[in-house]
């Protein structure tokens, strides 16, 4: 397989055949989806609450591995925040290396300084350049949009940010987002030895659970496991067993049931290509994939909290041991992916619709 062979999924879940084991083995498709994939689509860029005074700037590199794309986030005077590059105008230097408060960007090669809204301030030893300065010696802005205190850009977005967003933002209008404070104790980073995707496809599907994770499977009602398909994201919704730890949710929500019998422990929600928000009745976990090689994965947890009487109870209980029991099992499935036995399996319609959506998307975005 190339980047030239077409991907096809069948949309019928009933018929369809997985993606073929060389997807996950070719160094091309893997370059192609830089550009053909990533690029175009909306990635986590922080937390933006350091950056509530105005005059600060935080640096950051969108995707690293894959896009390796140099941005920061600036609040100007005018109190709006902005996404722009970090890369001077001149000659290419980062413009900003550190996090902090500033009056304005000054590249330290040669002396050019930008406002903190983009524009060029002033630039010296250019009184002769001709037709100098114009708006290509502005710092390029980038579209910026925000989930409660969630930030999110893209360098040539295939969606619009609503339409990624909606589903998840119109079910948890009632999640206290603005109560949310970063708990660094609790966050971890991970190197996996697999293919992004597959990563990704063993988050969309709970099929898993009662064979993988023994006590994750104590804390949901496995019978009552369902997933929810939208364009751009899906959601897997975590019902808690007897006795377990469940959300207050208030009767304005969709999943509040009267009878108290259907209680909700997590909402498992993915947003396309490689984000995961999983809210749990403590706070959220942020799951940020970062594909570094065909056969290698960087996986950020970063969790906020806003009840910590309940972190260590219900289906949001144990994150880094379920992680552990994930990782084991898709470097399994990588190493299977070599096999000159096997190319492509079936989906089950009842369990896998959820890695049925992901991979109708990735063959979208790569044919």
């Amino acid at each position: 397989m190339t980047a030239r062979d077409p991907i096809a999924i069948d949309p019928d879940i009933r018929r369809a055949e997985t993606l073929p084991a060389r997807f996950y083995r070719s160094t091309e498709l893997f370059a192609t989806s830089r550009n053909r994939l990533f690029a175009r689509s909306w990635q986590y860029a922080g937390d933006v609450d350091p950056l509530r005074p105005p005059g600060q700037v935080q640096p950051f590199t969108l995707l690293p591995g894959m896009l390796d794309e140099p941005l920061l986030l600036a609040r100007g005077d005018d109190d709006r925040l902005r996404c722009l590059s970090n890369v001077c105008t001149h000659r290419g230097t980062l413009v900003a290396e550190h996090a902090g408060r500033c009056r304005d960007l000054r590249c330290r090669y040669h002396g050019r300084r930008f406002r903190l809204d983009g524009t060029m301030l002033s630039m010296p030893e250019f009184s002769e350049a001709e037709g100098f300065p114009s708006e290509r010696d502005d710092l390029p802005e980038l579209p910026l949009e925000l989930w409660g205190k969630f930030a999110f850009t893209s360098l040539d977005p295939a969606c619009s940010f609503d339409e990624l967003v909606e589903p998840m933002r119109e079910r948890l209008d009632w999640f206290p987002l603005g109560e949310l404070t970063p708990e660094p104790t609790r966050s971890r980073d991970y190197l996996v030895r697999a293919h992004w995707a597959l990563y990704v496809e063993n988050y969309l599907e709970g099929f898993h659970i009662p064979f993988v994770h023994p006590a994750l499977a104590q804390a949901l009602d496995y019978g009552s496991y369902a997933t929810e398909i939208y364009r751009w994201s899906n959601l897997q919704l975590g019902v808690a067993a007897d006795g377990e730890d469940a959300f207050d949710l208030p009767e304005s929500s969709p999943d509040f049931d009267p009878t108290g019998k259907r209680r909700i422990a997590a909402y498992y929600w993915w947003l396309f290509p490689n984000l995961m928000m999983n809210v749990y009745p403590w706070g959220i976990s942020v799951n940020l994939i970062l594909p570094l090689a065909p056969d290698r994965t960087k996986v950020l947890f970063r969790t906020y909290v806003h009840d910590p009487s309940r972190l260590d109870t219900g289906a949001g209980a144990e994150l880094d041991k379920v992680e552990r029991e994930d990782e084991a099992i898709v470097e399994s499935v990588q190493q299977g992916m070599g096999s000159r036995l096997y190319d492509r399996g079936r989906y089950s319609p009842t369990r896998e619709q959820g890695v049925h959506h992901f991979h109708g998307l990735l063959a979208e975005a790569l044919s």
